[in-house]
C-alpha cells in the first residue's frame, strides 16, 4: 500500500510538473499581428492554443451586442448585466448602412449610432471589445449591411469614373475592385475616427476587428481589407475572420485568425423538418472546427467539415455559438434556453479556448422610412431570408428587451464562472480522451447528451477529475466546479443526480446541497441548483439575491427582476381579421412575408391604450396566426413571426400616441417550418386558419440594491 501511495505521488508530482512546464512555454510563440502592448505595459497575446493576458493565458467569453439596435439609454444597463453573466468581451458589429445609406458622404454617429459613446462605456464597464467591421457584415441587416448608393453604384451600366469599363465592375462588391476598396477605405477611417483614443494601444478597450464575414476570399482580398485597417490606424492585438467558409487558394499564415461557430437549428435552413442536415452535431465533441450547416442557403448542403492543416496551428476559437436563434418566416425555429450551455460544453470539450455568442443579447433595428433594415428574400448581397422589420431578439440570454432567458442565462453564466477562475488551467490542458459525448481535458470531464428535439431530457456537466487547489487533489462525478470565492471552492449539485459525492485526496465524501465541508481547513461549499440561481461572485465573494440578475453599480449591489403585473392594457377591436391567400416567391418554396398592403386588408385590428409607458415597462402579445406588427402614431415600432412566444414591446416607444395591433391568421398548408408544439396547435385548429389574440400583460423591470 506504501508502494502504491509513493507511486501515485510520484505520478501526481509529475503530472503537475508537465502542467507548470505546459504553461510556462505559452506565449513563446506567438501570432504577429498588431501592437500587442497599452500604455501601461500590459499585453494580449495569441499563441497556438489561445488568448494570453498580461503573461496569464484565460479563456475569454465573447458576447455579441450591436450598439445600433439598442437605445442608447439602455447600453450601460445591458453592458453591466452581460457582464455579470461572465462575458469579459464585447463584440459588435458596424453596419455601414446604419451609418451611411442613401446618400454617399452623408454619415450619422449620433444618438444609437455613437459608435464611440458604446465603446466608452464598455470601457469603464470594464469589458474589452471587438468591432466587427465589415464592409459586409451580415447580420440579417438589408444587403448584409451595404448602403444603398453603393450597391446602385454596383448595378450601374454607366461608365466608370476612371473611363476603364462599367460601374459596375469598378464597384464590384466584396472584391478588390477599384471603387469598392475606396468606399471601404473610407468606412474604415471614419471608424477609426470614431474611436480614436480608445485601441489598446492607446489605453482603451479596443483588443480585435474582425474583418469581413462568411467569406471565402480570396487571399488578396482579404490581404487589402487588413492595409486599409492598418492605414486607416486600427492598430490591435488580434485580427479575426469568420473560418467558415475555408478560403479559396492561398491564405498567408499568421495574419488574420479563423473564429469558429455552431448552431442548434439556422433559420436560413430552406428545409422545413425538425433538424434537418447535421445541426444534431452542434451537440457532440467532435475534432473538426467546421460546421456543415452554417449559411446553407450561401454555400450549399454539401459542406467539407475538413480542416485545412495551416488552419489546425491556430488556437481553437469561436465567435458564433448559437446562443439562440432568429426566426424567419418560412422557418419559425423556438429555441428554448437549454440549447447554450450544451453547445459551449461540447466546444470546450473539444479543445476551444474562447466560447463566442451569436447573439448574446437581442435588439430592434433601427426604424428606415425609405426601405426594411431587416433582410428580405429580394434584398441583394444577403442570403435571401425574409426576417422580421424590426425585431431581432434572436431568443438569446439577454433577449430584444434585456429580459434574460431564465434558463441559458444561468447556465451559461455558471460555466463562464468556471472559466473565470480556472481558465488558466484549463486553457493549457489539451484533450486527452474524446468520444460524441464525453471529452477529458487535464483534470476535467466534459460531457453532454443533451440534443434539441432528438433528446430534450439530456444535460450537460463539466466535473473535476483530480482537480489540485492549495494541497487538495478533488474529484467528483456529481458536481461541477462553480467558484473560487470567499477562501474556499464552490461546486453546483449536477441535476437528476440523488447522491452527490467528492474524492478529496483519495477519501471519498457524502455531501448535502447547500452545505459546506472543511477539510484541511478548507472550506467546500455545494449549492442546489435552486440555490445557485441566486448566487453571484463579485469582488471574489459570494453574494446571494432573490433570483434576480446581481450586478454592481455605484458603490451598490444590484438586483433586476422582471415581474407580470395585474395592470390592464385597454383593448379594442376595430376590423375582424380576412382569409389571406398564398404568397408564394418564384422558385422559393417559403411563402415571402406579407407586405403593408396585405396587413391592411387581411389582417385583425386593434387599439391599445397602455396606461404605463415608462422606460422600464413592457408589453407581452401572446397571439396564434401568422404574424403581428404594432404600429405608433402609424409608424411601425415592433413586429413578429409566430413561433409559440409573445410578441414583446417598449412601452416607452407608445407614449403619448395612438396604438394599432394587427394580427394575420395563418393559413393551414403554408410552407413554413414551425416547431412540435406549434405544429400540433395549427393541425388541431377547426377550420382552415388558426387565429387569436389571448392577452397583453404588462412586465416590469424592477432593479433596486440588495
Amino acid at each position: 500500500m506504501k508502494q502504491l501511495y509513493i507511486a501515485f505521488t510520484f505520478l501526481l508530482t509529475c503530472t503537475m510538473l508537465c502542467a507548470q512546464n505546459s504553461q510556462a512555454i505559452r506565449g513563446a510563440h506567438t501570432f504577429e499581428m498588431g501592437t500587442p502592448a497599452n500604455p501601461e505595459g500590459k499585453t494580449i497575446l495569441v499563441d497556438g492554443q489561445g488568448v494570453i493576458v498580461d503573461g496569464h493565458p484565460v479563456i475569454p467569453v465573447m458576447g455579441e451586442m450591436h450598439y445600433s439596435r439598442l437605445p442608447q439609454q439602455e447600453w450601460r444597463r445591458e453592458l453591466k448585466k452581460m457582464k455579470a453573466g461572465g462575458v469579459t468581451i464585447v463584440a459588435t458589429y458596424i453596419f455601414w448602412i446604419h451609418h451611411e445609406d442613401e446618400q454617399e458622404g452623408v454619415w450619422d454617429w449620433s444618438g444609437n449610432r455613437d459608435l464611440r459613446r458604446f465603446v466608452e462605456i464598455c470601457q469603464e464597464e470594464g469589458l474589452m471589445v471587438v468591432l466587427r467591421v465589415g464592409p459586409w457584415c451580415h447580420g440579417e441587416v438589408y444587403q448584409g449591411g451595404l448602403p444603398c448608393w453603393l450597391v446602385t453604384k454596383s448595378l450601374s451600366e454607366e461608365p466608370a469614373p476612371n473611363g476603364k469599363g462599367l460601374m459596375k465592375d469598378y464597384y464590384k462588391l466584396r472584391t478588390t475592385a477599384p471603387g469598392f476598396i475606396e468606399a471601404t477605405a473610407k468606412l474604415y477611417n471614419q471608424i477609426a475616427a470614431q474611436v480614436n483614443g480608445l485601441l489598446w494601444k492607446d489605453g482603451g478597450p479596443i483588443v480585435g476587428v474582425q474583418l469581413e464575414n462568411e467569406s471565402r476570399g480570396p487571399w488578396p482580398y482579404f490581404q487589402q481589407l487588413l492595409a486599409l485597417a492598418h492605414k486607416a490606424g486600427l492598430d490591435v492585438p488580434i485580427y479575426t475572420r469568420t473560418g467558415w467558409p475555408q478560403f479559396s487558394g492561398h491564405a498567408e499564415f499568421g495574419k488574420i485568425l479563423p473564429l469558429y461557430g455552431d448552431y442548434a437549428d439556422g433559420f436560413w435552413d430552406r428545409k422545413l423538418t425538425d433538424m434537418p442536415g447535421d445541426y444534431k452535431k452542434a451537440f457532440i465533441m467532435k475534432d473538426t472546427r467546421l460546421s456543415a450547416v452554417i449559411a446553407t442557403e450561401i454555400f450549399g448542403d454539401n459542406q467539407s467539415t475538413q480542416m485545412q492543416k495551416q488552419d489546425l496551428s491556430y488556437p481553437y476559437l469561436t465567435c458564433e455559438l448559437g446562443g439562440g436563434m432568429c426566426v424567419s418566416y418560412h422557418r419559425r425555429v423556438n429555441i428554448s434556453g437549454r440549447e447554450a450551455m450544451p453547445l459551449c460544453v461540447c466546444k470546450l470539450g473539444s479543445g476551444s479556448n474562447l466560447p463566442g455568442y451569436y447573439m448574446y443579447h437581442g435588439g430592434t433595428n433601427p426604424f428606415n422610412p425609405l426601405h426594411t433594415m431587416g433582410e428580405t428574400l429580394n434584398s441583394r448581397y444577403t442570403a435571401g431570408n425574409d426576417v422580421p422589420v424590426m425585431s431581432y431578439d434572436f431568443q438569446t440570454i439577454l433577449g430584444e428587451m434585456g429580459r434574460p432567458n431564465p434558463i441559458s442565462w444561468d447556465e451559461t453564466r455558471w460555466v463562464h464562472q468556471f472559466l473565470a477562475d480556472w481558465g488558466e488551467e484549463l486553457s493549457s490542458m489539451k484533450v486527452d480522451t474524446m468520444s460524441a459525448n464525453y471529452a477529458r481535458r487535464g483534470q476535467f470531464e466534459f460531457r453532454n447528451d443533451y440534443v434539441r428535439i432528438v433528446n430534450e431530457q439530456g444535460t450537460a456537466s463539466i466535473t473535476p477529475i483530480g482537480m489540485q487547489w492549495e494541497g487538495l487533489t478533488i474529484t467528483s462525478t456529481s458536481l461541477q466546479p462553480l467558484a473560487k470565492a470567499d477562501g474556499g471552492l464552490y461546486f453546483i449539485a449536477l441535476p437528476n443526480t440523488k447522491k452527490h459525492t467528492l474524492t478529496v485526496n483519495g477519501k471519498k465524501y457524502t455531501v448535502k446541497p447547500d452545505a459546506t465541508l472543511t477539510i484541511q481547513g478548507k472550506k467546500l461549499t455545494v449549492l442546489s441548483r435552486e440555490k445557485a440561481h441566486t448566487a453571484y461572485v463579485i469582488d471574489h465573494h459570494m453574494v446571494y439575491g432573490q433570483g434576480g440578475i446581481l450586478y454592481p453599480a455605484d458603490g451598490q449591489i444590484m438586483e433586476e427582476t422582471w415581474v407580470t403585473t395585474k395592470d390592464a392594457v385597454d383593448v379594442r377591436q376595430l376590423k375582424q381579421a380576412g382569409k389571406p391567400e398564398a404568397r408564394i416567391s418564384g422558385n422559393n418554396i417559403a411563402e415571402r412575408q406579407p407586405d403593408e398592403r396585405t396587413f391592411e386588408q387581411e389582417a385583425a385590428v386593434y387599439s391599445l391604450q397602455v396606461a404605463q409607458t415608462d422606460d422600464d415597462t413592457f408589453l407581452e402579445i401572446s397571439y396564434q396566426g401568422d404574424c403581428a406588427r404594432l404600429y405608433a402614431n402609424g409608424q411601425l415600432v415592433e413586429d413578429n413571426f409566430w413561433n409559440g412566444k409573445p410578441m414583446q414591446v417598449r412601452a416607452s416607444s407608445l407614449r403619448g400616441k395612438e396604438v394599432e395591433l394587427k394580427i394575420l391568421p395563418l393559413r393551414k398548408g403554408t410552407p413554413i417550418y414551425l416547431g412540435p408544439q406549434q405544429r400540433a396547435i395549427l393541425d388541431a385548429t377547426e377550420g382552415d386558419y388558426l387565429f387569436s389574440l389571448d392577452s397583453i400583460q404588462v412586465v416590469r423591470r424592477i432593479t433596486q440594491s440588495l
